[in-house]
């Protein structure tokens, strides 16, 4: 059972998919006029997060996510800079995609753009006309009627009248409220614009996510969501609008996720302020800040606050968040050599036969907790996916592998006691875990913390060895192996001594 936050409803609900069996969503994505910031990649990590997770659980999952190419900010970059609004929004969107794969972050399954979506637009809008929720001016402009709309601010819970209180409005006497917004855009001198029957010129912002959404996801869906600045008035607006054109106050999308801010200094992230810019000492784009941290590190930071609560950046989080993403990296390197073992038939396979050896390893409770560990973890993204909670059970987990990791390379955990199947299911948890995060799917970077604890897990392997070897020898009476043994080890720093327990060793 999968309970969701609906912002429409404001409780969790169990969620009831449309389609047995299916997951249909569309998040809100971004205006391309810049380079994505950190603000723009949490929705897509989230969202990202979501969807594996659906998958994992046995779901077909339809992932739509859109590029308004085409606005007032590109429009206007286009002409500061003397290029064409498509060269502004392609050169933009290919930043897009460097920096979200940079984060693990899988593609939609499609990317519509308002660009080539004018004639679905386009109807949508005259649909509305004809049914007298949209009014056209003498110029070609087109507004959206907010109060023909009897449901209007079902979503952020506003009523027209506390709109108006205190809201900041432009001026506009042509329109019949002031809270009626653009559905068409009459074309002015220097900007893109398109036929239609209200005279040449462009979609409204919202309009034109309704238009795509309906186009690729059908008249019902699961999700849509983005974050919690598009409550008002985008996504209220696309529910009006859409529910409206439809005639179906049921239809459109049934529940509605929204993510929280990411601040700095407590403001809301932008690209538009130039304090939050200087606050970052040096970077705030995606790519600047993947510039100094790897992508899974800034992925993990994202996940360990739940998604719905606001997430201070700093880069003192970002650096926390690379320490505990080595300490997941160094379970994961730990498992992978025991895996290789496993696979080069150092440890022994179950016969299916009672052997106490096997029945009393650590392995076996190594994987039991494995597995509790892995159905908390499922629990936890069944509660509003929670990856903050979810993470911490794979960190309990990693832990665990690192004691029992730490026991097979001092020798307290004998090959001959290990079960290779045990290893490959414990093996097999953490990576589904790791999948549903999303980390572990690039090169995994090796810390100077980590190289020294391996270096020394392997010299006290090799002594270990040496110290049998020399222990054989003297047991044989070959006094002059053991000494040669013992005057090489001193010479490269190492000093043996006997003593009644056996022979121990120290560096010099």
């Amino acid at each position: 059972m999968i309970k969701v936050f609906n912002t429409m409803s404001r409780t969790k609900e169990i969620f009831k998919p449309l389609k047995k069996g299916e997951v249909s969503i569309y998040c809100c994505g971004v205006t391309p006029y810049n380079a994505p910031h950190i603000g723009n990649a949490r929705p897509f990590v989230t969202w990202d997060v979501i969807r594996r997770f659906f998958k994992k659980s046995g779901y077909e999952v339809r992932y739509v996510q859109n590029f308004t190419d085409v606005d007032d900010k590109i429009i206007k970059a286009a002409n500061e800079q003397g290029v064409t609004w498509k060269e502004i929004s392609e050169k933009n969107i290919a930043a897009y995609f460097k920096s979200m794969d940079a984060l693990n972050v899988r593609h939609a399954d499609i990317y519509p753009k308002v660009s080539e979506t004018m004639e679905d637009i386009i109807k949508m809008i005259q649909t509305l006309v004809d049914k007298g929720f949209a009014y056209v001016l003498d110029n070609g402009d087109v507004f959206y009627s907010v109060e023909a709309d009897k449901n209007y601010g079902k979503l952020s819970g506003r009523k027209l009248e506390d709109m108006m209180a205190g809201a900041r409005v432009e001026v506009d006497n042509r329109k019949r409220h002031p809270m009626d917004f653009a559905l068409w855009k009459a074309s002015k001198p220097g900007e893109p614009s398109w036929e239609s029957p209200f005279g040449a010129g462009r979609p409204g912002w919202h309009i034109e996510c309704s238009a795509m959404s309906l186009k690729y996801l059908g008249e019902k869906f699961d999700f849509h969501g983005g974050g919690s600045d598009l409550i008002f008035p985008h996504h209220e607006n696309e529910i009006a609008q859409s529910q409206a054109a439809i005639g179906d106050e049921n239809s459109f999308a049934q529940y509605w996720l929204h993510n929280g801010f990411i601040t700095i200094g407590n403001e809301k992230a932008s690209k538009s302020d130039k304090q939050m810019v200087k606050a970052t000492k040096g970077f705030f784009t995606v790519e600047e800040i993947l510039a100094k941290y790897a992508g899974e590190v800034v992925r993990l930071f994202l996940l360990q606050t739940h998604y719905r609560n606001p997430l201070e950046f700093s880069e003192a989080r970002i650096i926390e968040a690379q320490e505990f993403f080595g300490k997941l990296a160094k379970a994961y390197w730990q498992l992978d050599e025991l895996a290789r073992k496993v696979h080069a038939g150092e440890f022994i396979k179950d016969t299916g036969e009672k052997n106490f050896a096997i029945t009393a390893s650590p392995a076996c409770g190594l994987a039991d907790l494995g597995e509790r560990l892995l159905s908390n973890f499922y629990a936890a993204m069944s509660d509003d996916f929670n990856t903050a909670l979810a993470i911490t059970y794979m960190f309990e987990l990693a832990k665990e592998i690192g004691g029992y990791y730490g026991g097979f390379v001092k020798g307290e955990i004998l090959p001959v006691t290990i079960d290779g199947d045990i290893i490959l299911r414990t093996r097999d948890i953490y990576m589904e875990m790791a999948e549903i995060i999303g980390i572990f799917e690039q090169p995994v970077p090796v810390t100077k913390a980590e190289e020294k604890s391996d270096e020394s897990a392997l010299v006290d392997s090799l002594m270990k060895i040496i110290l049998a070897l020399r222990q054989e020898a003297r047991a044989a009476k070959n006094w002059a192996t053991a000494d040669k043994i013992r005057d090489e080890l001193k010479a490269t720093g190492i000093v043996v001594e006997d003593t009644p327990q056996g022979a121990t060793w120290k560096r010099a």
